[in-house]
Protein backbone atom coordinates (compact mmCIF):
# COMPACT_ATOMS: atom_id res chain seq x y z
CA UNK A 1 0.00 0.00 0.00
CA UNK A 2 1.54 3.36 -0.76
CA UNK A 3 1.28 6.48 1.66
CA UNK A 4 -0.51 9.28 0.84
CA UNK A 5 0.95 12.14 -1.07
CA UNK A 6 -0.69 15.67 0.03
CA UNK A 7 -0.11 17.42 -3.97
CA UNK A 8 -1.41 20.74 -4.64
CA UNK A 9 -5.32 20.69 -4.62
CA UNK A 10 -7.95 22.67 -6.08
CA UNK A 11 -11.02 23.52 -8.53
CA UNK A 12 -11.17 25.14 -11.86
CA UNK A 13 -15.11 26.21 -12.71
CA UNK A 14 -15.63 25.38 -16.42
CA UNK A 15 -18.91 26.33 -17.68
CA UNK A 16 -20.49 27.83 -14.29
CA UNK A 17 -19.46 24.44 -12.71
CA UNK A 18 -16.44 23.26 -10.57
CA UNK A 19 -14.01 20.68 -12.04
CA UNK A 20 -11.70 19.23 -8.65
CA UNK A 21 -8.18 18.06 -9.19
CA UNK A 22 -5.25 17.09 -7.26
CA UNK A 23 -1.37 17.29 -8.63
CA UNK A 24 1.59 16.53 -7.56
CA UNK A 25 5.07 15.51 -8.66
CA UNK A 26 7.44 17.50 -11.05
CA UNK A 27 8.39 16.04 -14.74
CA UNK A 28 6.74 15.03 -17.63
CA UNK A 29 3.28 15.74 -17.12
CA UNK A 30 0.68 12.60 -16.37
CA UNK A 31 -2.85 12.41 -16.69
CA UNK A 32 -5.22 9.90 -14.68
CA UNK A 33 -8.95 9.74 -15.98
CA UNK A 34 -11.16 7.37 -13.84
CA UNK A 35 -14.12 4.87 -14.45
CA UNK A 36 -17.67 5.89 -14.53
CA UNK A 37 -18.40 3.43 -11.33
CA UNK A 38 -15.67 5.68 -9.69
CA UNK A 39 -14.19 9.18 -9.09
CA UNK A 40 -10.23 10.60 -8.96
CA UNK A 41 -10.12 8.61 -5.28
CA UNK A 42 -9.82 5.22 -7.03
CA UNK A 43 -6.18 6.27 -8.07
CA UNK A 44 -4.68 6.56 -4.94
CA UNK A 45 -2.07 3.86 -5.06
CA UNK A 46 -1.47 5.65 -8.79
CA UNK A 47 -1.01 9.07 -7.71
CA UNK A 48 1.31 8.36 -4.62
CA UNK A 49 3.37 5.66 -6.86
CA UNK A 50 3.75 7.58 -10.29
CA UNK A 51 4.71 11.35 -8.60
CA UNK A 52 8.38 10.91 -7.78
CA UNK A 53 8.60 9.99 -11.42
CA UNK A 54 6.44 12.12 -13.45
CA UNK A 55 4.07 15.45 -12.59
CA UNK A 56 0.89 13.75 -11.99
CA UNK A 57 -3.00 14.85 -12.10
CA UNK A 58 -5.72 13.21 -11.09
CA UNK A 59 -9.32 14.95 -11.39
CA UNK A 60 -13.31 14.19 -10.85
CA UNK A 61 -14.83 13.75 -14.83
CA UNK A 62 -18.56 15.55 -14.26
CA UNK A 63 -20.92 13.95 -12.37
CA UNK A 64 -18.45 12.40 -10.04
CA UNK A 65 -16.97 13.07 -6.82
CA UNK A 66 -16.74 16.82 -6.54
CA UNK A 67 -17.17 18.07 -10.13
CA UNK A 68 -20.42 19.46 -10.96
CA UNK A 69 -22.52 19.18 -14.05
CA UNK A 70 -23.32 22.01 -16.86
CA UNK A 71 -26.17 22.34 -19.01
CA UNK A 72 -23.62 21.87 -21.86
CA UNK A 73 -20.11 20.27 -22.12
CA UNK A 74 -17.92 17.51 -23.38
CA UNK A 75 -15.18 15.95 -21.16
CA UNK A 76 -12.77 15.92 -23.51
CA UNK A 77 -13.16 19.84 -23.56
CA UNK A 78 -13.26 20.15 -19.78
CA UNK A 79 -9.48 18.47 -20.22
CA UNK A 80 -8.54 20.86 -22.41
CA UNK A 81 -9.76 23.51 -19.93
CA UNK A 82 -8.05 21.80 -16.78
CA UNK A 83 -4.73 21.76 -18.27
CA UNK A 84 -4.75 25.26 -19.79
CA UNK A 85 -5.66 26.35 -16.59
CA UNK A 86 -2.55 24.22 -15.19
CA UNK A 87 -0.07 25.37 -17.53
CA UNK A 88 0.34 22.18 -19.07
CA UNK A 89 0.87 22.00 -22.80
CA UNK A 90 0.97 17.90 -23.21
CA UNK A 91 0.70 15.41 -21.16
CA UNK A 92 0.26 11.14 -21.18
CA UNK A 93 -3.29 10.13 -20.50
CA UNK A 94 -4.01 6.95 -18.15
CA UNK A 95 -7.39 6.35 -18.57
CA UNK A 96 -9.67 3.36 -17.52
CA UNK A 97 -13.33 2.46 -18.69
CA UNK A 98 -15.11 5.25 -19.59
CA UNK A 99 -12.02 7.67 -18.56
CA UNK A 100 -10.01 5.87 -21.37
CA UNK A 101 -12.85 7.02 -23.68
CA UNK A 102 -12.25 9.96 -22.82
CA UNK A 103 -8.52 10.21 -23.31
CA UNK A 104 -9.46 8.60 -26.69
CA UNK A 105 -11.30 11.32 -27.77
CA UNK A 106 -9.16 14.17 -26.15
CA UNK A 107 -6.48 12.47 -28.34
CA UNK A 108 -8.11 12.81 -31.48
CA UNK A 109 -9.91 16.09 -30.92
CA UNK A 110 -6.50 17.61 -29.70
CA UNK A 111 -3.52 15.16 -31.07
CA UNK A 112 -0.73 17.80 -30.52
CA UNK A 113 -1.39 17.53 -26.47
CA UNK A 114 -0.98 13.87 -26.27
CA UNK A 115 2.54 12.35 -25.72
CA UNK A 116 1.46 8.56 -24.47
CA UNK A 117 -2.07 6.13 -23.86
CA UNK A 118 -2.43 4.21 -21.70
CA UNK A 119 -6.40 2.63 -22.00
CA UNK A 120 -6.94 0.17 -19.37
CA UNK A 121 -10.48 -1.89 -19.77
CA UNK A 122 -11.66 0.34 -22.28
CA UNK A 123 -14.54 1.61 -23.63
CA UNK A 124 -14.70 3.36 -27.50
CA UNK A 125 -16.96 5.87 -28.43
CA UNK A 126 -19.25 4.95 -31.15
CA UNK A 127 -18.98 1.42 -30.15
CA UNK A 128 -22.20 -0.70 -29.75
CA UNK A 129 -23.35 -1.95 -26.55
CA UNK A 130 -23.97 -6.01 -26.04
CA UNK A 131 -26.98 -7.53 -24.82
CA UNK A 132 -25.38 -8.05 -22.20
CA UNK A 133 -24.93 -4.50 -21.19
CA UNK A 134 -27.61 -3.28 -22.12
CA UNK A 135 -29.79 -5.19 -19.96
CA UNK A 136 -26.98 -3.72 -16.82
CA UNK A 137 -28.02 -0.17 -18.15
CA UNK A 138 -31.89 -1.37 -18.01
CA UNK A 139 -31.69 -3.28 -14.62
CA UNK A 140 -29.77 -0.29 -12.95
CA UNK A 141 -32.36 2.34 -14.46
CA UNK A 142 -35.02 0.20 -12.58
CA UNK A 143 -33.24 0.69 -8.96
CA UNK A 144 -32.81 4.12 -9.71
CA UNK A 145 -36.52 4.95 -10.92
CA UNK A 146 -37.26 3.74 -7.52
CA UNK A 147 -34.67 5.36 -5.45
CA UNK A 148 -32.97 2.39 -4.88
CA UNK A 149 -29.35 3.93 -4.54
CA UNK A 150 -27.38 0.89 -2.88
CA UNK A 151 -29.46 -1.17 -4.96
CA UNK A 152 -27.67 0.43 -8.00
CA UNK A 153 -24.31 0.49 -6.54
CA UNK A 154 -23.99 -2.95 -5.51
CA UNK A 155 -25.29 -4.04 -9.37
CA UNK A 156 -22.54 -1.55 -10.35
CA UNK A 157 -20.35 -3.53 -7.87
CA UNK A 158 -21.15 -6.88 -9.16
CA UNK A 159 -20.85 -5.88 -12.72
CA UNK A 160 -17.66 -4.20 -12.33
CA UNK A 161 -15.72 -5.19 -9.38
CA UNK A 162 -16.62 -8.93 -9.29
CA UNK A 163 -17.42 -9.31 -13.04
CA UNK A 164 -19.00 -12.03 -14.08
CA UNK A 165 -16.97 -15.21 -13.90
CA UNK A 166 -16.47 -14.57 -9.95
CA UNK A 167 -18.38 -14.48 -6.05
CA UNK A 168 -18.43 -11.24 -3.97
CA UNK A 169 -16.26 -13.80 -1.88
CA UNK A 170 -13.68 -13.75 -4.10
CA UNK A 171 -12.68 -10.32 -4.50
CA UNK A 172 -11.51 -8.23 -1.46
CA UNK A 173 -13.78 -6.43 0.39
CA UNK A 174 -12.03 -2.95 1.16
CA UNK A 175 -12.11 -2.72 -3.07
CA UNK A 176 -15.87 -3.41 -3.03
CA UNK A 177 -16.50 -0.78 -0.07
CA UNK A 178 -14.27 1.83 -2.33
CA UNK A 179 -16.26 1.50 -5.30
CA UNK A 180 -19.69 1.34 -3.85
CA UNK A 181 -19.04 4.34 -1.95
CA UNK A 182 -18.11 6.43 -4.64
CA UNK A 183 -20.79 5.37 -7.20
CA UNK A 184 -23.36 5.64 -4.89
CA UNK A 185 -21.94 9.11 -4.05
CA UNK A 186 -22.08 9.77 -7.91
CA UNK A 187 -25.91 9.00 -8.08
CA UNK A 188 -26.88 11.96 -5.96
CA UNK A 189 -24.68 14.48 -8.20
CA UNK A 190 -27.71 16.35 -9.58
CA UNK A 191 -27.63 16.59 -13.37
CA UNK A 192 -29.78 19.53 -15.18
CA UNK A 193 -32.67 17.71 -16.71
CA UNK A 194 -32.00 19.76 -19.80
CA UNK A 195 -28.51 18.72 -19.86
CA UNK A 196 -26.42 18.11 -23.19
CA UNK A 197 -23.25 16.04 -23.67
CA UNK A 198 -21.66 16.71 -26.59
CA UNK A 199 -19.74 13.77 -28.26
CA UNK A 200 -16.60 13.83 -30.13
CA UNK A 201 -17.96 13.42 -33.39
CA UNK A 202 -17.05 11.33 -36.01
CA UNK A 203 -16.66 9.13 -33.00
CA UNK A 204 -13.31 7.51 -31.67
CA UNK A 205 -14.30 4.19 -33.26
CA UNK A 206 -14.44 4.90 -36.72
CA UNK A 207 -10.80 7.31 -36.20
CA UNK A 208 -8.64 4.75 -34.17
CA UNK A 209 -5.90 5.11 -37.25
CA UNK A 210 -5.48 8.60 -36.87
CA UNK A 211 -3.79 8.13 -33.52
CA UNK A 212 -0.20 8.06 -33.66
CA UNK A 213 1.28 7.78 -29.97
CA UNK A 214 2.24 4.98 -28.52
CA UNK A 215 -0.02 3.27 -26.63
CA UNK A 216 -0.43 0.60 -23.74
CA UNK A 217 -4.08 -0.96 -23.80
CA UNK A 218 -4.73 -3.31 -20.39
CA UNK A 219 -7.31 -5.44 -19.81
CA UNK A 220 -8.50 -8.00 -17.17
CA UNK A 221 -8.69 -11.58 -18.06
CA UNK A 222 -12.38 -11.59 -15.66
CA UNK A 223 -13.71 -8.48 -17.74
CA UNK A 224 -17.12 -8.42 -18.94
CA UNK A 225 -16.70 -10.03 -22.78
CA UNK A 226 -17.18 -6.40 -24.45
CA UNK A 227 -14.15 -4.62 -22.33
CA UNK A 228 -11.97 -7.79 -23.44
CA UNK A 229 -12.89 -6.91 -27.17
CA UNK A 230 -12.95 -3.37 -27.48
CA UNK A 231 -9.46 -3.89 -25.62
CA UNK A 232 -8.30 -6.25 -28.69
CA UNK A 233 -9.64 -3.58 -31.17
CA UNK A 234 -7.89 -1.07 -30.12
CA UNK A 235 -4.71 -3.14 -29.75
CA UNK A 236 -5.12 -4.03 -33.62
CA UNK A 237 -6.21 -0.75 -34.64
CA UNK A 238 -3.46 1.48 -32.80
CA UNK A 239 -0.38 1.96 -35.28
CA UNK A 240 1.86 1.83 -32.32
CA UNK A 241 -0.28 -0.31 -29.88
CA UNK A 242 0.80 -2.97 -27.08
CA UNK A 243 -1.45 -4.61 -25.43
CA UNK A 244 -1.24 -6.96 -21.98
CA UNK A 245 -3.59 -9.01 -20.24
CA UNK A 246 -3.74 -9.53 -15.93
CA UNK A 247 -5.30 -12.80 -16.23
CA UNK A 248 -6.70 -12.92 -12.51
CA UNK A 249 -8.15 -9.74 -12.85
CA UNK A 250 -11.46 -8.08 -13.79
CA UNK A 251 -12.98 -4.38 -15.12
CA UNK A 252 -11.37 -2.81 -12.27
CA UNK A 253 -7.77 -4.31 -12.36
CA UNK A 254 -5.81 -1.38 -10.99
CA UNK A 255 -7.73 -1.00 -7.48
CA UNK A 256 -7.31 -5.53 -8.21
CA UNK A 257 -3.25 -5.26 -9.04
CA UNK A 258 -1.78 -1.95 -8.29
CA UNK A 259 1.43 -3.25 -7.93
CA UNK A 260 1.96 -5.21 -10.99
CA UNK A 261 -0.13 -2.45 -12.75
CA UNK A 262 1.83 0.67 -11.80
CA UNK A 263 5.15 -1.41 -12.17
CA UNK A 264 4.26 -2.87 -16.11
CA UNK A 265 3.04 1.43 -16.96
CA UNK A 266 6.23 2.64 -15.22
CA UNK A 267 8.80 0.55 -17.69
CA UNK A 268 6.81 1.32 -20.49
CA UNK A 269 6.71 4.75 -20.33
CA UNK A 270 10.25 5.18 -19.26
CA UNK A 271 10.60 2.95 -22.58
CA UNK A 272 8.34 4.29 -24.96
CA UNK A 273 9.27 8.37 -23.53
CA UNK A 274 12.99 8.00 -23.62
CA UNK A 275 13.53 5.59 -26.66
Amino acid sequence: MQLPVEGRTGEIRILGEPIYYQIAGAGQPLVLIHAGVADSRMWDEQFAFFSPHFQVLRYDLRGAGRSGVPRRFSHHDDLAALLDHLGIPAAVLLGISFGARVALDFCLAYPQRVKGLVLVSPSIGGHRPSQELQQFEAQEEELLQHGDLDGAADLNVRMWVDGPHREPVQVRPEIRRLVHVMQRQAFTIPWPGDVEYLELQPPALERLHEIRVPALIAAGGLDVQDFLDQARLLADSIPAAQMMVFPDAAHMLTLERPGEFNDAVLRYLQSVLTG
